[in-house]
């Protein structure tokens, strides 16, 4: 299966500060998440830093969602080509995610769609490998082009690496 990098088009926005995925520079508090896609999956390689944590070496829940929100956005952008917004999120919460077992990965895909509501699947395992939360992210998706217009949603293209 081939690995293909995902282009932040949003960078190029003045003002553009992402809790998620704006990078280090622009939200030095941020996430900085960056994407990946793998065949139907888009995946994101995750460093925890100390200030996520809730108790003592262990990633916040409330950070875990977050991430969990923002690569099911993604698939919005990449797979539905289009923008949306969140419409609900059903987090199972496994196991602890410690924050000093190396990067935690982040798998989401597009289960379904019913209509205009995208349900996207989201598994993260911390830095052994291990199963420790699943959600499926329920988006409320536009027309691509209100999406444009509204989300400043940047179109399809806008994602790939020339």
């Amino acid at each position: 299966m081939t690995e293909e990098k995902i282009k932040n088009p949003f960078v190029e926005e003045e003002g553009y500060r992402c809790f998620g995925c704006a990078p280090e520079e622009m939200n030095p508090y941020g996430l900085n998440m960056e994407f990946t896609k793998e065949g139907d999956e888009i995946v994101s390689l995750w460093e925890p830093k100390e200030h996520f944590q809730g108790f003592k070496n262990v990633l916040h829940g409330g950070i875990q969602a977050a991430l969990i929100d923002e690569i099911a956005s993604w698939v919005v952008f990449v797979h539905c080509e289009t923008g949306g917004f969140t419409a609900g999120l059903n987090v199972r919460y496994l196991k602890n995610v410690l924050t000093d077992k190396g990067p935690v990965t982040l798998k989401a895909r597009l289960k379904e769609m019913v209509k205009n509501r995208a349900f996207v699947e989201v598994s993260l395992r911390d830095g052994t490998g291990n199963v420790c939360t699943e959600a499926v992210a329920e988006y409320f998706t536009l027309p691509s082009y209100i999406a444009e217009k509204k989300l400043h949603y940047p179109g399809k293209d806008a994602f790939r690496y020339e």
